[in-house]
């Protein structure tokens, strides 16, 4: 990974990066030449959080760099230096404001990626050398999120169900997992009835990819993902600026393989099972319509009252074929609401859960990991807004209120009591770019799911 690279013990080729508040900035220049000092003054460097000053030694060669930083915010301190930067090599001193130096450098790594398959990159990051068991904490990391961020990136004409399929295809071959697709009229064939009439006015096939992995004395975790490849709002169309970002709708599968190649690297003893409905909820002749009533996998009848809340309907019958497996946990990520936006805005997805104390990990690892995360009630008496007057319920309320919580409401009707599970309505975005945050696709809620993995079942 060329972001990061390992620091040997005593190399002093890299160069230092000292962090910097304005109160350490008196103490920072005790340590500067006469020349360094004048030149902080005629750039009027104050330790200001996200400024930079570069300093020379006495032969014009780059010695040192000052950074200003909040030391409450750790994973944006460095994150704007690898673009900032000259291409080189550079080390987080020892010197200057005490930063969680793990997060910092992860920091440095988010802030390095750059989406590639279209443009060259803007320029080669420059690159923050860090210890050996640092980076072999961090490396999977990274490289899961730009998997996240490529994919989400990547334009709908390239990728779509049979795309995503072959990204679940290519991470089984890389782990020796067994993966199996059911494609088009195999949907119904199988028992799929509400992926398959979500998707079937694509040109593109619908499909449910499942990947399979790991020993079956090991505890069943399954994990799914909302695979809408695009979406138009089918019928119930949505309007332009709706519709411009809707590539992005297979965000929660994005998050699913990432996590799922994350538990395989990672060896957690798992039987493992990820399961990612692809499709594009388009608009042909043959698009499913407001009204129509479909027989879901669980049995359950579905009123379809609005074609735009499609990604519960391709989830639940995931979920439903999930606890059949009777998992110990099922987690499922979706790009599901609107509403979650609205509540918990574009960094903070909404975290649901039938355990208030896996809940309560997943929220405690996402502090750890600074990937915060924030729990929306699984609010019982909401359900009535789900309420048919001719199936045993409709796919979306009638009411303009409480949006996040019934979509939730509606995906625990698909899991027996008796199963854990959690489902977290991420955007999968950031709107603009950021130091760590370039703007396009993004991944949120990825380490605190892992990190709450990793301790559950490896303890």
């Amino acid at each position: 990974m060329s972001v990061l690279i390992e620091r040997k013990r005593g190399d002093r080729r890299s160069i230092p990066v000292e962090a910097v508040t304005a109160s350490s900035l008196a103490a920072a220049r005790k340590r500067l030449s006469a020349a360094q000092k004048h030149w902080l003054e005629t750039w009027h460097f104050d330790g200001a959080p996200g400024s930079q000053v570069l300093l020379a030694d006495a032969g014009g060669k780059l010695a040192r760099v000052l950074v200003g930083v909040d030391p409450a915010e750790p994973l944006a301190a460095l994150a704007a230096l690898p673009i900032a930067l000259p291409e080189g090599t550079y080390h987080l001193a020892e010197e200057g404001v005490t930063l969680d130096a793990r997060l910092a450098a992860l920091g440095w790594a988010l802030g390095g990626y750059q989406f590639t398959r279209y443009r060259k990159a803007r320029r080669a990051p420059a690159t923050l050398a860090v210890p050996a068991e640092d980076l072999q904490a961090l490396a999977p990391l990274v490289e899961a999120t730009a998997l996240v961020r490529d994919l989400v990136n990547t334009p709908t004409e390239d990728m779509g169900p049979e795309q995503l399929g072959d990204a679940v295809h290519k991470l089984g071959k890389a782990h020796k997992a067994k993966v199996r697709d059911w494609v088009g009229n195999e949907l119904l064939k199988h028992n799929f009835p509400t992926i398959h009439a979500v998707g079937r006015a694509s040109h593109r096939a619908p499909r449910l990819i499942e990947l399979s992995w790991g020993k079956s004395s090991h505890p069943k975790l399954v994990i799914v993902g909302k695979g809408v490849c695009f979406d138009t709002g089918g019928l119930n169309l949505k309007g332009g600026d709706g519709m411009r970002w809707m590539k992005k709708d297979m965000g929660g599968a994005a998050h699913a393989i990432a996590l799922a190649s994350l538990v395989m690297q990672a060896k957690l003893p798992v039987r493992l099972t990820l399961l990612v409905p692809a499709v594009e909820n388009a608009v042909s002749g043959n698009a499913m319509r407001p009204g129509e009533v479909i027989t879901t996998r669980a049995g359950i009848t579905v009123e379809v009252d609005n074609t735009d809340a499609e990604g519960r309907l391709i989830l639940c019958d995931a979920l439903a074929y999930a606890s059949e497996q009777k998992p110990d946990l099922i987690v499922d990520f979706a790009t599901l609401t609107g509403a979650a936006r609205v509540a918990l805005g574009p960094d903070l997805p909404a975290l649901f859960a039938n355990r208030d104390e896996l809940a309560q990990a997943v929220l405690a690892a996402g502090l750890r990991t600074a990937d915060p995360l924030w729990q929306l009630p699984l609010w019982r008496p909401y359900r009535k807004m789900l309420d048919s007057h001719l199936a045993d319920m409709a796919n979306a309320g009638g009411k303009v209120h409480a949006g996040a919580i019934t979509a939730a409401l509606y995906l625990e009707r698909f899991v027996p009591e008796s199963t854990p599970w959690m489902h977290l309505d991420t955007y999968a975005w950031n709107d603009a770019d950021r130091p760590g945050r370039p703007r396009g696709g993004e991944a949120l809620g990825l380490r605190a799911f892992f990190e709450f993995l990793a301790a559950r079942y490896r303890g």
